[in-house]
């Protein structure tokens, strides 16, 4: 029999030469463990297939259709995906609660004479460990976080990249959630789901050390269409907050260059414009679109900060605690790295 682990610690992952998911594709992109590899023994379409015939036909029908696709899609895999592994391959395999799936899986791959072990209570384990880690309260471990804050272009993901020259933690949410958390934030890679985010989330803090400050940038609650986890955002409110200070052309210059993604297409930028919050009037919000419209995308991205985005920033960091201002000639590397340096000597203070 294959030999089982429940462990889903990152170390132990790390151990294993792969891990395979065997859930359908569908399933793995909605969530996965950090680093896997989706090999399905079936396919959305097949399991649909077969969960039909099982329900509104026959259950003997629909386990032998079920067998002889994952016969197929498994022996794909080894002529495929698998075919160059030699004999001291080490897979860890799982599906959804480590039953019949990854057991089919782990079953040809012990008869091929591969080490294989397959993951107690499958994907459901690990999402219960990091439902645990980032929505319960009461156990989770203490964040010692500091946040980067500033207005809009301030260059606060530009700083935050930086820091790992200098020694300190950072943890990038925007980067982790596919987008600026803004109205003009997506990138043009897709959000992930809020299962996957969490997971990405997970692993970013797994690899850290807890007990030494961890640098965030300063965020809403959500990030495009994604919820930052209660422990995480709990941490957040709590923290102390570094302040970035930059001239006003050079955020503009800044906006104008990291947004583009979001404003290049006229269209989008309409379709953002139109849902900006109500408390804007009609009549400001009609002047946007129109500065849009012209293409005068220096003068909308201008009139949006200082009519937008600037007071939302300054009413939402009301009260908060302050350890410092940095602030910044401009918008050049030097600045930035000047800035970064400047962060690094305060959270090591703390």
């Amino acid at each position: 029999m294959a030999r089982l682990t429940a462990d889903v610690s990152l170390g132990a992952l790390a151990r294993y030469d792969a891990v395979i998911d065997v859930r359908s594709p569908g399933e793995f992109a909605e969530d996965h463990l950090p680093g896997a590899i989706n090999l399905p023994v079936l396919d959305d379409a097949q399991r649909a297939e077969v969960g039909t015939l099982y329900v509104q036909t026959s259950k003997f029908l629909a386990r032998r259709l079920g067998a002889a696709l994952v016969a197929r899609n498994i022996a794909a895999h080894l002529d495929g995906a698998l075919g160059d592994r030699d004999g001291g391959f080490q897979p860890l395999v799982y599906c959804w609660r480590g039953g019949q799936r990854s057991t089919a899986m782990t079953t040809v791959m012990e008869q091929v004479g591969w080490p294989v072990t397959r993951l107690e209570g499958g994907y459901q384990s690990w999402r219960r460990t990091v439902a645990a880690a980032l929505h319960d309260l009461e156990t989770a471990p203490t964040l010692k976080l500091v946040l980067l804050d500033g207005l809009t272009g301030s260059g606060k993901t530009e700083v935050l990249a930086r820091l790992a020259d200098y020694g300190v933690q950072s943890l990038d949410l925007e980067g982790l959630a596919a987008h600026r958390g803004s109205l003009f934030g997506r990138t043009e890679t897709e959000q992930p789901s809020q299962k996957l985010f969490e997971s990405r989330l997970y692993a970013a803090l797994s690899a850290l050390d807890l007990s030494r400050p961890v640098v965030v940038e300063a965020e809403a609650s959500r990030i495009g269409r994604l919820t930052v986890p209660p422990v995480l955002w709990a941490a957040m409110k709590a923290a102390p907050a570094l302040r970035l200070s930059a001239p006003f052309e050079a955020r503009v210059e800044r906006v104008l260059r990291d947004y583009q993604a979001a404003t290049e297409d006229a269209a989008v930028r309409d379709a953002l414009l139109a849902r900006m919050p109500s408390h804007h009037s009609r009549e400001r919000i009609a002047q946007w679109r129109a500065l849009s419209q012209a293409g005068d995308l220096r003068a909308l991205a201008t009139a949006l900060m200082r009519e937008h985005y600037d007071p939302a920033y300054r009413r939402a960091s009301a009260g908060a605690r302050d350890l410092d201002e940095i602030t910044m000639d401009g918008g050049a590397e030097s600045d930035l790295d000047r800035a970064a340096e400047a962060v690094a000597v305060r959270a090591a203070a703390l």
